[in-house]
């Protein structure tokens, strides 16, 4: 754990020093008059993403595979006893996310009732309405309170089997009750879990699944939850195997999520079954790589994404601090997993989506500088060699600057005449996934569904909405082309013009939410497929799935529309910076040399003040420079040389 805490601390100090570098380079731009609120609004998206990252674990399984026990030996032995509950049988009987909140004072458990699944309202909209939830305190310096508090996650209660049915169960899954004719149901929908552990405090995040089909009665949970999770670790058995259950689950709500990011992993657990002291060391090391192989080829993963470990063992070791049990237990190999695979990944993905952006902008502002550099030594360089006609020369230089500064005004006049062109385009891409369309087709959808007295009607509804909205992308498709077609002009010329200083097109980029659409779609497509007949849990779970389907369509549909709106108005801001600071260096050089030219000073202290003109640029590239070296930092999973570094120049 020692290890996951190291790593944890310095992916959080990393994106730290991020945060830092990128408010001092906005306070940089602000000094130097070189600001925009273009790039200030990007520069803040930049910060706001760092700020609300997390990462997270989610444990997902049949019930009795020890994921509660797992969480138990990673995050919780220095209590000294089981804080979740985890004994034999069902445990976890709801959905339950572990975080810390710094925004509230005190930690608590969160409990969503599970009549709420009576409405067709999802999990993430209920977060937002605090009504809903029992809220119960949890007293971090008494453990046994808190393990009373947490067993509420494993609390059931009894109804008759229609109720039952009502919410969505299946009542051949369930065990009866004591009071006949009555079965036993989880008492919650969902829980959230909010309270100060060192991992959480850094932005990590756990999401413990329930057994008992659980994936498939609580759709949000796959069209949501687990697709959004940075890993999946599914839990087996040792002394079982991958079960006919086991590959169910694996086959029907996990194996769809491997994106190609490799962060599908498998725990086999209980691997203390097979500690054999008579037959030795080297035969129990023979069993679980045997097991290991054979896990590995059913699930259709690689070996080294199968990680044997003892669960129990391991929270045992921790405890009584005993380092040889520990490492016997494995549970270090997951730990060295999260850090140098689950972490890395983050890493990476913060350098694409955040450290190039800002890495270009700032090469941009360095470059300027440069420019007007050279541009100083030039013209130093020209006032020695004329020391007799200084006077005369300044007003040359001057003169020639206001030219270029005139021709530099006109060519940034013509770039905001295709800024606005290209915010036009923007409206188009805009339009063609306004919210008015997509609620035509829920309007639709809704209609037919609620018209559809057979499997095949209901089917038949889901593949005309998802039609509609697939050919609403393929509109915008077009309208993107076109967009791309023009940023890519404006930029090739930019590049002939500037060809020490190459800027690739930012394209509007829409492959990744088709995919995304696509992945809703199949999972749509799994599920209706699926209808048999159309009893009533079936129709229950029906409206539910939708319901959440629907509200992840909507969602994919919002980010689309601000990514338009976004990229409409950045897509030239690099040109526009370029422009704009080139235009204000030039201004400022300007007046920097009429100054020295109508000053009756002597030529020395003309040129003295020419040489603090070129310091004063000197200092500023060298704030540019550190803010670059900075920046470019590797992350920390990459200066231990384990990934490859993505970002460059």
């Amino acid at each position: 754990m020692e290890r996951l805490d190291r790593q944890v601390d310095a992916y959080v100090n990393w994106k730290r020093d991020l945060i830092r570098e990128i408010t001092r380079y906005r306070s940089w731009l602000i000094h130097n008059r070189l600001n925009s609120s273009a790039v200030d609004a990007s520069l803040e998206r930049a910060i706001k993403q760092l700020r609300t990252d997390h990462i997270t674990l989610a444990f997902v399984g049949e019930f009795s595979r020890g994921k509660t026990e797992l969480i138990n030996s990673l995050f919780f032995s220095h209590y000294g006893q089981r804080i979740l509950p985890s004994r034999a049988g069902r445990t976890t009987m709801c959905p339950t996310e572990l975080f810390y909140d710094p925004r509230t004072e005190r930690s608590f458990i969160r409990l969503l009732p599970i009549e709420s699944r009576l409405e067709d309202v999802s999990i993430a909209q209920l977060k937002r309405t605090p009504r809903h939830w029992l809220n119960l305190p949890l007293n971090l310096d008494d453990p046994n309170s808190m393990i009373e508090a947490f067993s509420q996650v494993a609390a059931v209660k009894s109804m008759p089997g229609e109720q039952a049915i009502q919410l969505g169960f299946d009542p051949d899954a369930l065990e009866s009750s004591d009071i006949p004719g009555e079965v036993l149901v989880p008492a919650w929908r969902h829980a959230m879990v909010n309270f100060d552990h060192p991992l959480l405090r850094q932005g990590l995040r756990i999401l413990d699944t329930p057994g008992l089909n659980a994936l498939g009665s609580e759709p949000e949970l796959t069209l949501s939850m687990l697709p959004s999770a940075q890993a999946v670790v599914f839990l087996l058995s040792a002394d079982t195997g991958v079960t006919a259950s086991d590959m169910d689950i694996w086959q029907q709500h996990i194996r769809q999520l491997d994106d190609g990011q490799q962060r599908l992993f498998a725990v086999l657990n209980k691997i203390d079954v097979l500690w054999d002291d008579v037959s030795g060391e080297a035969f129990v090391e023979d069993a679980i790589e045997q097991i290991r192989t054979s896990t590995a080829q059913q699930l259709g993963i690689a070996p080294e994404d199968v990680l044997p470990l003892s669960a129990k063992q391991a929270l045992r070791a921790r405890i009584h601090d005993d380092s040889a049990l520990l490492r016997r237990s494995r549970l270090e190999s997951l730990e060295q997993l999260l850090c140098e695979r689950v972490l890395a990944r983050k890493e990476q993905l913060l350098e694409q989506q955040v450290v190039r952006q800002v890495l270009a902008l700032l090469q941009n502002s360095q470059h300027i500088l440069d420019l007007r550099l050279s541009k100083v030594r030039e013209q130093s360089e020209l006032l020695d060699s004329h020391r007799q006609d200084s006077g005369q020369m300044l007003l040359e230089l001057t003169a020639r600057t206001r030219h270029d500064h005139n021709q530099h005004h006109k060519r940034l006049l013509q770039l905001k005449t295709n800024q606005r062109l290209l915010q036009r385009q923007g409206e188009l891409l805009r339009d063609t996934v306004r919210p008015e369309r997509l609620e035509e087709h829920l309007t639709r959808l809704h209609r037919s569904l609620r018209g559809s007295l057979t499997t095949l009607g209901i089917n038949l509804s889901i593949l005309h909405f998802f039609r509609s909205v697939e050919q609403d992308l393929g509109m915008l498709e077009q309208e993107a082309n076109l967009a791309n077609k023009m940023v890519t002009a404006l930029y090739s010329r930019h590049n002939e013009e500037n060809p020490l200083h190459g800027v690739d097109a930012p394209l509007f980029q829409l492959a990744p939410y088709q995919q995304e659409l696509k992945g809703l779609r199949d999972k749509a497509d799994q599920f209706r497929l699926q209808l048999k007949t159309l009893l009533t849990e079936q129709r229950t779970l029906t409206r539910r799935f939708f319901a959440t389907l629907v509200q992840e369509v909507i969602a994919l549909h919002q980010r689309l529309r601000q990514e338009a709106e976004h990229w409409a108005v950045e897509a030239l801001m690099p040109l526009m910076q370029h422009s704009l600071e080139h235009k204000q260096q030039l201004e400022t050089h300007m007046l920097r040399l009429k100054s020295l030219a109508q000053s009756n000073q002597q030529n020395s202290q003309r040129s003295r003040q020419l040489a603090r003109y070129e310091l004063e640029l000197r200092q500023q590239l060298t704030q540019a420079g550190e803010m670059l070296r900075l920046l470019r930092r590797p992350a920390p999973t990459r200066r231990q040389g384990k990934v490859v570094s993505i970002v460059t120049g």
